[in-house]
């Protein structure tokens, strides 16, 4: 399998079709393809070769399509990067991914400026910004100069089979240092034809993606709109009154969302089945949405809720919209020609209903970590990956995800899932979102606590809620100790809440 070859067959068979919408641009896939072939040949002219690494460090915008389709077809591998690393943590990515060339947004000047002593294997005028004048003084060239007088025609042939690695995700870093996860031609190639089956995406098919790109998350619709050629928006940022226009503009079939997009979502008045009348996929990704909103969602918007659970390094489940409301607390079953098991500490299969930990094997499994072999041998064993989450399966073989093993609160010896608690905590009418997390406790080790986000208009004390919580939940071991009351929490770039900075912010106080 190569990708690569995708867009040049849409820009043959469907040249006129609408391919790309960002901002005021709208490309067809034949515009696309000699925007991507200009970058495609910039690069190869500015040496680069087959295998070799560049970096982004982009927003979502049009330059970082162009760049995710450019690698594509030249076999240079690419390392998105978060524009939410700081100096050390970017220095760290660019060091450890062996990249050779960076294409950044301008606002990274004096970020680059600061490190570049610190990237040795990048040679001076490689480092191009996107988004600057050429009136404006910089070390660093424009990305113009990368594609100015380049021809539009297809690069050289790359030869690429499946093996060949396309690009190196790094982890978000949830739960600690980010990894390289590396993704190749036929992995990327899986994406495509898996969840566009999944997804009921067709040729006639218009996403709307929101989300930051950089993620593995955004590759559930961006891989599959690019196999079978319809259209795709991307926004800058996530606006709920843009998105609600959008959909409703451009008659958009298919979004993908996490759960605080949803929430906003749910929260506007212009949220309504009248609106979002086109939709024929609302998927949630990153974390399961609380089923207090799925009943919400499942309400307004019957027959169109998707529920995706999945790791970078290569498993997923997915709940499909048929089973939406039969198994509503389920996040699905794995996709075809996949595996999965549920397994003890000991490595036994587990039996129906028992909590164990999430592994699986199929098509999608990540290569391993880049240049982390101990690491691969620990997460990929003997062919299965092991997630680090836990959950259990029903007697179908449904999957329900009970929460990431490294986010489980062990009070007085006991197992304490957030997950469950924040379940009840959702239900009050002051709630509009929540994130259960363990703190140190003498007596205990660790006790639950709840940050919670209160919907526009409510008040709501914090002993209030603790007695509210404290007699509904199933024991006693789940009372939450304390209430911290927030105005925002605290998202990476894929809008996972970040327990690990609640809990640093909870040990100041």
């Amino acid at each position: 399998m190569n990708i690569g070859t995708l867009l040049p067959r849409h820009a043959r068979y469907r040249s006129e079709h609408c391919a790309l919408i960002v901002g005021n641009e709208r490309l067809t896939f034949a515009e696309l393809n000699r925007r991507v072939n200009q970058l495609a040949n910039g690069l190869l002219n500015a040496g680069l070769v087959k295998g070799e690494k560049i970096a982004t460090i982009l927003p979502n915008c049009l330059e970082l399509m162009l760049a995710y389709w450019a690698a594509a077809k030249t076999g240079i591998v690419i390392v998105p990067g978060s524009t939410l690393l700081l100096p050390n943590g970017l220095t760290t990515l660019l060091n450890d991914s062996d990249t050779r060339l960076i294409i950044a947004d301008s606002a990274f000047v004096k970020t680059l400026t600061q490190i570049q002593i610190n990237l040795p294997d990048i040679e001076s005028g490689r480092i191009f910004l996107v988004g600057t004048s050429r009136q404006e003084k910089s070390a660093f060239p424009p990305y113009e100069n990368l594609i100015q007088n380049q021809p539009d025609h297809d690069p050289p042939n790359a030869n690429l089979i499946d093996s060949d690695v396309y690009n190196i995700m790094y982890s978000s870093g949830t739960t600690g240092a980010p990894k390289g996860i590396i993704h190749t031609h036929y992995i990327r190639g899986m994406y495509c034809t898996l969840f566009a089956s999944a997804w009921r995406m067709t040729p006639e098919s218009v996403v709307l993606h929101a989300g930051a790109i950089v993620f593995n998350g955004a590759m559930l619709d961006l891989m599959p709109w690019m196999f079978v050629g319809c259209t795709y928006i991307l926004h800058q940022a996530f606006d709920p009154e843009l998105f609600i226009q959008t959909i409703k503009d451009e008659n958009v079939t298919h979004i993908i969302l996490v759960p605080s997009q949803i929430i906003s979502l749910l929260e506007h008045p212009e949220f309504t089945a009248e609106a979002m009348a086109s939709l024929e996929m609302i998927q949630n990704v990153g974390a399961p949405l609380h089923i207090e909103h799925k009943h919400r969602l499942n309400d307004l918007l019957p027959g169109r809720f998707y529920e995706l659970y999945g790791v970078t390094e290569g498993f997923a489940t997915i709940l499909d919209k048929h089973d939406a409301l039969r198994k509503v607390g389920s996040v699905g079953v794995p996709p075809a020609f996949y595996e999965m098991r549920i397994v003890n500490e000991q490595g036994d299969e587990c039996g129906t209903g028992t909590i164990g930990e999430i592994c699986g094997k199929g098509p999608l499994l990540m290569t391993g970590y880049y240049k982390r072999d101990d690491l691969t041998r620990k997460a990929l064993i003997d062919g299965w990956l092991h997630t680090g989450d836990a959950g259990y399966v029903d007697e179908e073989g449904y999957l329900f995800l009970v929460d990431r093993m490294k986010d489980m609160i062990i009070s007085g010896g006991v197992n304490v899932y957030p997950k469950d608690i924040e379940e009840i905590i959702v239900r009050h009418h002051a709630i509009r979102e929540v994130a259960v997390f363990g703190a140190s406790n003498k007596k205990w080790g660790e006790v639950p606590i709840a940050a919670v986000l209160l919907r526009e208009g409510r008040s709501l004390r914090a002993d209030e809620l603790i007695e509210w919580t404290n007699s509904r939940v199933d024991a006693k071991f789940q009372r939450i100790s304390d209430v911290v009351i927030l105005d925002t929490f605290p998202y990476n770039l894929a809008g996972k809440i970040l327990k690990r900075e609640l809990r640093e912010m909870y040990s100041l106080k």
